[in-house]
């Protein structure tokens, strides 16, 4: 299992942005779809978004959607991933990890947890009023 190097978490206020980085450990990150998961104290580790392992496709939780923005480098598949969020609200306070996806170049970009077996560190995002 890949271990992926996570950067950016801290604490804004509300209606603030953020911008989370994650970082695989060579080459073969590139050939991984990557997704974002968050888990705030006491809950579940829940889907935010993924990108694709050609870094083209995206897919987003209903909450995101609109709100965070998840990219790549499409000329270099290996370059880090990030996560953009604006508009930041409390209820967005969590821990968020990384993960690479278990099977290489998959078309379906899965909302399981299930489906990622390396993972980020995770890193505190606190939304403050």
């Amino acid at each position: 299992q890949a271990q992926l190097t996570q950067s950016g978490g801290q604490s804004v206020q509300a209606g603030g942005s953020l911008t989370l980085s994650c970082a695989g450990p060579g080459r073969t990150f590139g050939s991984y779809n990557v997704a974002w998961f968050r888990q705030a104290p006491g809950k579940e580790r829940t889907f935010v978004a993924a990108i694709s392992w050609n870094r083209e496709d995206t897919n987003y939780a209903d909450f995101a959607q609109g709100r965070f923005t998840v990219s790549g480098d499409k000329r270099d598949n290996a370059a880090p991933i990030y996560l953009r969020m604006n508009n930041l609200k409390i209820q967005d306070t969590a821990v968020y990890y990384c993960a690479q996806s278990k099977l290489f170049l998959q078309t379906r970009l899965s909302p399981f947890v299930q489906d990622y077996d390396s993972w980020g560190q995770g890193t505190q995002v606190t939304v403050s009023s």
